[in-house]
């Protein structure tokens, strides 16, 4: 077990700069504030650094901190497009990802974008002498595919998700195989060391007025009035976004890291955060703060989106959600804020900035 170090006293190599791949990401904007205000040079990977509206908080990040800001242009499909981006940095921060909210071909959507972009990334890690360690962000997508697989025991970080395909839960599927895709490249070389970042339903403010996450899109679904009936009665766990931050810089910089991480605070349920919510905006949020009966949704949901299917409504509500986050707090010495507050904060982030309107 680690002596606990608060994160501002966190030793932190500013000797050499580090990589943020997808930098404009909702997990990446925090990593990259957390290293801009340790007084790092963060090389931030973008696919149009021409986009001026989508890097201005990175750029007004860095005119507010000590650390120095640099853009490269990368794409995860194009071999080798990371390796100017990655000249001289020690630490990879790969955080990017795809995240398309209809998705038309699992294949080419998520797997390609998610698989491809992981090898592409850590091969130019290997073939970059000053790199020694790459950071990984994946998913409790990819230890837990349905609530169900794990019929009441708790998964660690020995879990992994042999479920989900193509087919059923594309998304989580895509996770799955891009971490193994990782592994596979890192034990085919010895000279730098992944540590693996699991987060659950990540929740909390973003850097940049809109960002795209799940959590995102559930949010935006109760302020536009999809759980006016009920929400559906499925428990995930969640943690805040700045704490998911806090623990990538943490893998990178701590040097007995090793392995994968569960990022995550605590399980709540949909109607926990409704609830939540609703006792911040009472009759402004068109909410009803009960559960939607497992067999409504299950004849419903269907007809209502195209992610909603029997089989996940099966597998994936009713049944509890639960992980071992134990190694986090030991090797990382991490500790979790309450998920409330968070709440509250990325949601009216989406009021402020216009994404969801308020009932009079």
């Amino acid at each position: 077990m680690m002596t606990h170090i608060p994160f501002d006293k966190l030793p932190i190599d500013t000797s050499a700069p580090v990589l943020v791949t997808g930098a404009t990401g909702y997990v990446a904007g925090w990593i990259v504030k957390r290293l801009l205000e340790r007084g790092v040079t963060v090389h931030a990977a973008v696919r149009d650094p021409s986009n001026r509206e989508k890097l201005a908080h990175l750029h007004a990040m860095a005119a507010a901190t000590p650390g120095d800001l640099v853009i490269f242009r990368a794409d995860l499909l194009e071999e080798g497009s990371y390796g100017a981006a990655m000249a001289g940095c020690g630490v990879v921060f790969h955080t990017a990802s795809p995240f398309v909210s209809v998705v038309e071909d699992p294949q080419r959507d998520l797997v390609d974008p998610a698989v491809k972009g992981t090898r592409n990334v850590l091969a130019s890690a290997t073939a970059t002498y000053s790199v020694t360690r790459v950071v990984l962000t994946s998913s409790c997508a990819a230890i837990i595919g349905d609530a169900a697989d794990m019929a009441g025991a708790v998964a660690d970080e020995d879990t992994w998700n042999s479920t989900s395909s193509l087919e059923h839960q594309p998304y989580s599927y895509s996770k799955t195989a891009a971490e193994r895709a990782a592994w596979e490249a890192s034990r085919r070389q010895a000279r730098w060391r992944l540590v693996v970042i699991n987060p659950s339903l990540v929740i909390g403010p973003g850097t940049a007025d809109r960002q795209t996450s799940e959590s995102f899109s559930i949010l935006r679904q109760m302020g536009a009035g999809a759980f006016k009936s009920g929400v559906p009665p499925m428990e995930i766990g969640m943690v805040d976004v700045r704490d998911v931050a806090e623990a990538h810089v943490r893998a990178a910089f701590l040097p007995a890291a090793e392995g994968r991480h569960i990022i995550s605070a605590e399980s709540l349920t949909l109607l926990r955060v409704a609830q939540i919510l609703c006792a911040s905006y009472g009759n402004r949020l068109p909410v009803t703060a009960r559960e939607m009966p497992k067999w409504v949704v299950w004849l419903i949901g269907p007809l209502v989106s195209s992610t909603i299917t029997r089989r996940m409504v099966t597998r994936s509500m009713g049944h509890r959600w639960q992980v071992d986050n134990g190694k986090s707090r030991h090797a990382l010495g991490m500790g979790y804020r309450p998920l409330e507050p968070g709440v509250e904060e990325m949601f009216q982030q989406m009021v402020d900035t216009g994404q969801v309107a308020l009932l009079p």
